[in-house]
C-alpha cells in the first residue's frame, strides 16, 4: 500500500480526471440540472426538452427527414421514431413521404407546432438565463464556443 504522501501526490496529478472534478462529469451534471429545470418549465405544455429540440429543428427547416433531425441534433445511436410518434399523436407534426424518394419520410409542423414557436423559445431562454446568471454576453459566447470545440474534439 502506498504511503499517504505518494497517494496524495498521485491523486493531485490526476485531480482533473477524477469525478466530480473532471469536465465530463461537470458537463453531465450541468446537462441534468438544466434538463430538469427545463422539463419543469415545459410541464404545462406536456412536452419534454427533446420535443423542444425537434421543434427547434423544424422551426428552422420544416420538412426535415428523421435522419436530418438526428444529424442536426448530433444524435448518436438514438432513434427519433418514438419521439416523432408522440409528437404526431399530439398534433404537433405530421409525416409525409418525399415525392422524389419514397424511402425518405419528411416531418412537417402542423399549425399547432408552428404556434409553439411564439411560446416556447422564451421559456427555453429562462433556463439558459438562470444557468448563465452573472455571466457577461462575452462570457456566454466564449463558453458556447469552448463547448463547441469540446464537441468537435469528441466527434
Amino acid at each position: 500500500m502506498p504511503d499517504s504522501f505518494s497517494k496524495a501526490k498521485f491523486l493531485e496529478q490526476w485531480h482533473h480526471a477524477l469525478a466530480p472534478y473532471n469536465i465530463g462529469y461537470k458537463v453531465k451534471l450541468i446537462s441534468q440540472l438544466m434538463y430538469r429545470d427545463f422539463l419543469e418549465r415545459l410541464e404545462p405544455y406536456k412536452l419534454t426538452p427533446f420535443h423542444y429540440l425537434v421543434l427547434c429543428c423544424l422551426w428552422e427547416e420544416d420538412g426535415l427527414s428523421t435522419s436530418g433531425i438526428a444529424d442536426k441534433l448530433k444524435q448518436l445511436g438514438a432513434t427519433l421514431t418514438g419521439v416523432v410518434d408522440r409528437m404526431e399523436s399530439r398534433n404537433l407534426v405530421y409525416r409525409e413521404r418525399d415525392p422524389r424518394d419514397r424511402r425518405i419520410v419528411r416531418i412537417w409542423l402542423t399549425d399547432e407546432g408552428k404556434q409553439l414557436m411564439k411560446t416556447l423559445p422564451p421559456i427555453g431562454a429562462e433556463t439558459i438565463n438562470q444557468a448563465t446568471e452573472g455571466f457577461s454576453k462575452a462570457e456566454q459566447e466564449s463558453l458556447s464556443a469552448l463547448l463547441d470545440r469540446v464537441m468537435d474534439n469528441m466527434m
